[in-house]
């Protein structure tokens, strides 16, 4: 008799049809896969998914079994893949998974169908492993703590750099420097906030500066605290000072900076606080008589270095815009000095705002003299400037990825009370330091100095961590003092301005691993007791120690080989400088840590992995092929540099584990991009990425670089998480007290959807800590919108709030009438993608 034919079941035939086309897509991309070398599992399991979805189609019961092995066969791959690690079972299993639901359900409905109440079971039991699975995402992976962490006072790393300013021996209360001293230690002695009470902390006032931008967003600022005020800047060198304990306006003075002087970031992360000495006044009254028109002798030669008019004009009044004429002979006993992204640095009366007539012209000196061209945004001034021995010391940033021949980063040093240009080293000839007079113009794309520097006033060294020379990703137009001197930290007799000793962190440069985080001095300790040291993060990882005086190494140092080859073989150097005290360093990249939301973008990074040149940190660049750089140029450590508490012997670090991928692009191609520098783009330029497009012009290649790495229609990241973490170490030893991931998913998900979810992941982040005597760091730094409080003893977090804007900044602590306050900036960072504003923010526990 003939077997009754059965009716079509609609349902079975759309999951078989589901099935099938999921395994085309496995099939087409595994085959891609394949052919470059990489993993054989989704070609085969894209096989075993069409056939599967073929039988589920026609009924068959080897449908359903078909399926069942392929899931079996994706949990084991999965395992042996990703082992526990969470991440990396999402996008193994999520389609595997889900489907796997489906054809659970209709397993009842093929041909000698499976039995209802076992076919459902399956699908709740895989619905619950689903949910587990969701729930173990908020459980904290990846955190250790292999060591416990010292106590107070088992550790003495204060150290001695001298008498002569407020920074260089902070009262307990004040921030009088960018990184809290001289000494840049980012440490408070203030306890009234600690572990106990934290979780009390609530918002004591809100100041808004009114400066906000809706491109290029990120003023990165740390204010200052001396006395009873608060000195800050904003992203257009707006300087501001408010009352310590109400937030209320003293004073606010605008330099009116374009926009279209913003460089890359319109950043302003600090400015400087100095007291002018009893003894070097005259000098400064002279100078401030002569530019107020108070001078009897008309015929006077004017001050060396005297930019301002002759002495037998009368200069018109300055203003800051209120019609307040620049300080009189009388004021500037206390400065603040800051830098604009136009080149200049200004000196202001703490108390008034007004400029000192004393300074340079009129309050003012334009470091830009002598670099030749310099259309705007090339040449800015985005960090404090440091004052050693009454010398204000200035580098600035030079436009990244415009041109070969870009401004010099000539280091110019001024007299404090004056204002006089006292030397320049140049990178590009840097055996000598007199300025240049006349036309002469200094090295064009010789290295700059874009972040802060720190000095010791008791030893006159100013130590500078150098930058790259420009066109950043192309060598070999450099000259041998290039390549000598970039990507340096460079220690600078302040009063010859030649340099007294140098070690490279990078030798000749490709990677953008500028040094960009402000060295730390302290007491290390040795064998032989403490030495006067300095402590150096760097983008790569690496922390390296030097005695300060000598630059010799405290901890070893080694060469080791590194990759060769790439667009200009002759010019890669053999080795690269390893530290052996401490590494942020990451294990090298796999395949195996591909990523993404489902196994088709996780299989699209894995095509793009296995097309790039990756032969580990220090890959060259290529021109015939994209090559990954991991860890990418975000660090490592950046301008966050670290923190350290002196008292336990622990230095915070946090740092980003996030690689770029990067392509050469021929010059010609770069033309037909419409890849020009910025001063060619007639209004057609907005922001973007450091490196995306950027032309290179005067090499042969433009340089386009996908930082994060990320997927182009998801906007997520290729690597699987985490991207950032913060990490305790013990500054004696160089061991690791403890370790996590840093940084929540609340703002972050694909398309740029914020997820609101909070479990841990692991951000790229921005920005530094400090740590206070109560056994606390404050850090906010990363990409979900918060600011914490962690315990340093355990590296939890134990109180946190939400900003208004991005934390990209690193924060203070201070006190004010006998209460201790916590101060952030909250402007947000295009880089970073959060939100942009214009808030500082103080937090206080309640009042008695």
């Amino acid at each position: 008799m003939a077997e009754t034919p059965r009716k079509r079941d609609l349902p079975l035939i759309l999951i078989g049809l589901l099935v099938a086309l999921f395994g085309l897509a496995y099939l087409a991309g595994g085959a891609w896969l394949a052919s470059l070398g990489g993993s054989w599992y989704y070609l085969i399991a894209g096989l075993g998914l069409v056939l599967s979805g073929a039988l589920l189609v026609a009924a068959r019961r080897a449908g359903v079994a078909l399926y069942a092995l392929v899931f079996l066969g994706t949990v084991l791959w999965t395992l042996w893949e990703a082992g526990t690690n969470i991440w990396g079972w999402i996008p193994r299993m999520d389609v595997i998974i889900g489907l796997a639901v489906l054809v659970a359900l209709v397993a009842p409905r093929v041909r000698d169908g499976f039995a209802r109440g076992a076919s459902y079971g399956v699908a709740g039991l895989l619905v619950v492993a689903v949910l587990v699975g969701f729930g173990l995402i908020f459980v904290p992976f990846g955190s250790t703590h292999p060591n416990p962490v010292p106590g107070p006072d088992s550790a003495a790393l204060g150290t001695n750099v001298g008498q002569a300013q407020t920074a260089d021996n902070p009262a307990r209360g004040d921030w009088p420097a960018y990184g809290g001293g001289h000494s840049a230690q980012r440490y408070s002695a203030l306890d009234q906030i600690n572990r106990d009470n934290v979780a009390r902390l609530e918002r004591a006032w809100t100041y808004r500066t009114g400066d906000l931008l809706e491109e290029r967003w990120g003023a990165e600022t740390t204010p200052l605290k001396v006395g009873d005020d608060v000195f800050l800047c904003t992203s257009r060198n707006i300087v501001i000072s408010l009352d310590a304990a109400s937030g209320a306006e003293n004073w606010r003075y605008d330099p009116q900076v374009s926009r279209k002087a913003v460089p890359y970031t319109a950043a302003c992360r600090g400015v400087t606080y100095y007291e002018v000495p009893a003894g070097a006044r005259e000098r400064g009254e002279e100078k401030a008589s002569r530019a107020t028109g108070d001078n009897d002798e008309a015929g006077d030669e004017p001050v060396p270095g005297d930019t301002g008019p002759a002495p037998t004009e009368v200069a018109a009044p300055v203003t800051n815009g209120d019609d307040t004429e620049i300080a009189a002979a009388d004021g500037c006993r206390a400065r603040i000095f800051s830098g604009t992204l136009d080149g200049r640095i200004l000196a202001l009366d703490a108390d008034t705002g007004e400029p000192c007539a004393g300074f340079g012209d009129h309050g003012e000196v334009d470091i830009k003299k002598n670099m030749g061209e310099t259309p705007p945004g090339y040449v800015s001034i985005n960090s404090a400037p440091v004052i050693v021995r009454d010398t204000v010391v200035t580098g600035h940033q030079v436009l990244d990825g415009q041109r070969r021949d870009a401004p010099s980063g000539v280091i110019k040093a001024f007299d404090a009370v004056t204002g006089e240009l006292k030397w320049a080293w140049d990178p590009g000839r840097p055996e000598q330091s007199e300025p240049l007079t006349g036309d002469a113009i200094y090295t064009r794309g010789s290295p700059n100095m874009w972040t802060t520097a720190v000095g010791d006033n008791q030893l006159g060294l100013v130590y500078l961590p150098m930058g790259n020379s420009a066109a950043d990703y192309w060598s070999t137009p450099r000259s041998e003092a290039e390549n000598e001197w970039a990507t340096s930290l460079v220690a600078i007799d302040v009063t010859t301005g030649k340099p007294a000793w140098h070690f490279q962190t990078t030798h000749k440069d490709v990677w953008d691993y500028d040094l960009g985080s402000q060295p730390t001095l302290l007491d290390f300790p040795t064998d032989d007791g403490p030495v006067p040291a300095i402590l150096l993060p760097t983008k790569q990882g690496d922390v390296y120690v030097f005695n300060r005086r000598t630059g010799e190494p405290l901890v070893g140092i080694e060469e080791r080989p590194v990759p060769q080859g790439g667009a200009e073989p002759e010019q890669r150097s053999p080795t690269q400088p390893y530290s052996l005290y401490h590494t942020l360093q990451q294990p090298r990249l796999t395949a195996h840590d591909m990523w993404g939301m489902t196994p088709f973008d996780q299989m699209y990074c894995r095509i793009q992995y296995r097309r790039a040149d990756y032969r580990g940190m220090y890959t060259p660049p290529n021109a015939d092929q994209p090559w990954i750089e991991f860890t990418g140029y975000n660090g490592g450590s950046d301008w966050g540099s670290v923190a350290l508490d002196p008292s336990r012997g622990v230095m915070i670090a946090n740092y980003n584990i996030t690689p770029n991928y990067n392509r050469l692009v021929p010059r010609e191609k770069a033309n037909q991009y419409g890849w020009v520098p910025r001063e060619e783009m007639e209004g057609r330029d907005h922001g973007g990425a450091e490196g995306q497009g950027d032309p290179q012009a005067g090499t042969p290649y433009a340089i386009d670089v996908n930082a994060g790495w990320r997927v182009k229609w998801t906007g997520l990241l290729c690597k699987q998480p985490p991207y950032g973490g913060i990490r305790a170490v013990d500054v004696k030893t160089g061991d690791t007290l403890w370790d996590r991931p840093f940084g929540t998913a609340r703002a972050n998900g694909p398309w740029g959807i914020r997820s609101g979810l909070p479990f841990t992941i692991g951000t790229p982040n921005n920005g530094g800590a400090v740590v206070t005597a109560g056994g606390l760091i404050f850090i906010a730094a990363a990409t979900d919108g918060l600011i914490r409080a962690i315990d340093i003893d355990t590296g939890e977090t134990v109180w946190q709030d939400v900003l208004p804007a991005g934390g990209q900044a690193n924060p203070l602590v201070y006190e004010a009438d006998g209460r201790q306050y916590l101060m952030i900036v909250a402007t947000g960072h295009h880089f970073m993608e959060t939100p942009s504003g214009d808030y500082v923010i103080t937090y206080a526990l309640p009042e008695k």
